[in-house]
């Protein structure tokens, strides 16, 4: 069976990339086993302090952005967007809940293997840290904040603890930002398939994806250049 292996970056502070989760799981539940999708991370919003009021300085800044966010979302009715989004609850950074969640992903993979097991806890953990900042407006970059949410959805806090101590998710997160700029990752969500010939960045349809993967399938070779 020919298998499809996309490596998927994004950043949890996102919100395209919170948009973009309904195209990740219709992905699955269209291509199943015939997809092999690898979760990375990228870092745009690392130091949001700075990035915001910057890049939004005439805009608005926090207020702007706000307005932006909520605008955004009204366009995608299968999303919860909390009004006062980085307005009452402001995370200094995404990469602390990256941290936390490249520990959650070796935790999962050293018990169960890199099975679908192991995806499926990540998954629920990310998407839970999502809700959180998004619907909610918790600050997810908080280690207090992102225990609670994992740790209801079974994740053993103290495995995680070690592996932040230890040095071998800050290992691994790097070579995920590493590996982005690496490939010239663009921004949160991409999609990287191919061995890193087609890119495919931002807002993009699930149509658009699902044609990339189907051109795949049908030449997995590589001998034949797509025509996507």
């Amino acid at each position: 069976m020919s298998v499809v292996k996309v490596s998927y970056f994004s950043d949890v502070l996102c919100i395209w990339a919170y948009i973009a989760q309904a195209r990740i799981d219709a992905v699955k539940e269209k291509f199943g086993d015939t997809v092999e999708l690898d979760h990375r991370f990228c870092s745009v919003f690392g130091n949001t302090p700075l990035k915001i009021p910057t890049t939004w300085r005439d805009k608005g800044e926090y207020a702007g952005f706000n307005a932006h966010l909520r605008n955004v979302a009204l366009q995608f009715p299968h999303v919860e967007l909390h009004p006062d989004v980085w307005l009452t609850t402001r995370p200094p950074t995404s990469t602390s809940a990256h941290l936390f969640m490249t520990a959650v992903r070796q935790w999962q993979h050293e018990r169960d293997g890199e099975g679908e097991a192991a995806e499926t806890v990540f998954d629920e953990v990310l998407w839970a840290f999502r809700c959180a900042f998004f619907r909610d407006c918790r600050d997810i970059a908080r280690w207090d904040v992102q225990c609670e949410l994992a740790e209801a959805l079974g994740v053993d806090i103290a495995a995680i603890e070690r592996r932040i101590h230890d040095g071998t998710a800050h290992a691994r997160l790097a070579s995920d930002y590493q590996d982005a700029d690496k490939m010239r990752i663009e921004g949160s969500p991409s999609f990287v398939l191919n061995e890193g010939r087609q890119k495919l960045y931002g807002n993009v349809g699930f149509r658009i994806i699902e044609a990339n993967i189907q051109e795949l399938l049908r030449a997995p070779a590589g001998e034949q250049a797509s025509w996507c």
